[in-house]
């Protein structure tokens, strides 16, 4: 029930619409671990600085950190479980980062991750950043392109050749596909 201390939003969380009572000054990382139950979206600096909060609103990672939740009222969030699902389910259908599936079994082949606090928001940025690049990636923008998340244990190289393998690699398949036809 809306009450004078919490205000009624609207908005699409993995393809679902709900409606929320929240406190003014909850942040959308807040509200998505606490209301919705999606854990995977991580608190670490809560600065905005170390990434792990990264979700896509619309079509745009973002910091859920940094926003209060008040200003998601109408917008499409996506998090980590709603990106991670099977390509087989309706809801990943409409998702923003069909990739994520084929980079997650990447991460795991090329051991990109260890503790796993850093992996859905650096999941999530390394999707974004495939997606943006059509393929056009080396290291130094891949680098680049991760330097707002911070991952402590990994040291970078399996995230690097993970992002290789499913964007610079399939991409150049695809073109030398299309050029034998």
């Amino acid at each position: 029930m809306n009450s004078p201390t919490t205000h009624r939003v609207s908005l699409s969380v993995n393809g679902r619409r709900i409606e929320l009572d929240i406190e003014p000054r909850s942040t959308l990382a807040n509200v998505l671990r606490e209301k919705c139950g999606l854990t995977g979206t991580k608190l670490g600096c809560e600065q905005g600085s170390c990434g792990a909060c990264t979700v896509v609103y619309n079509g745009q990672q973002i910091r859920s950190c940094l926003m209060f939740a008040v200003q998601a009222d109408d917008v499409d969030v996506w998090t980590i479980e709603g990106l991670a699902q099977t390509s087989t389910d309706q809801i990943s259908r409409s998702a923003p980062l069909p990739s994520l599936p084929d980079l997650a079994q990447a991460f795991k082949r090329n051991h990109a991750l260890q503790c796993g606090f850093c992996t859905p928001g650096m999941l999530i940025a390394s999707a974004c950043l495939g997606q943006a690049s059509g393929g056009d990636l080396d290291d130094e923008k891949i680098r680049e392109g991760l330097s707002g998340n911070i991952c402590r244990c990994t040291g970078y190289q399996g995230i690097i050749e993970s992002i290789t393998e499913v964007f610079i690699t399939e991409t150049s398949d695809l073109k030398a596909m299309a050029t034998k036809q």
